[in-house]
């Protein structure tokens, strides 16, 4: 298996727009090379007597009915916001 790189890390840690310092960056690609040998251990597994399965237990949808209840109006809502525009909330831009 191939080492993670610290390039690797700082192209992941960009992508999540995070950002650490050459000691963490390390730590990291340390702990990302342990995470990737033990995924690769449960490549090993053989699986073929083993009928495919979404969950291990069985599901039941415990969700509420959709139902319409009486809730906020516009105004009321928008009423401690720090700064409404057009009847709609204002948030910072996050996503370039």
């Amino acid at each position: 298996m191939e080492k993670i790189t610290i390039e690797q890390v700082e192209h992941v840690a960009n992508l999540a727009r995070l950002r650490f310092n050459e000691e963490e960056k390390q730590r990291l690609a340390i702990q990302l090379e342990a995470i990737l040998e033990y995924i690769e251990k449960l490549n090993e597994l053989d699986t073929d007597d083993v009928p495919p399965t979404s969950h291990v237990i069985p599901v039941k949808n415990v969700v509420r009915e959709d139902v319409v209840k009486p809730s906020l109006s516009r105004e009321e809502a928008l009423a401690n916001a720090p700064s409404p525009v057009d009847g709609l909330f204002e948030v910072p831009k996050i996503i370039e």
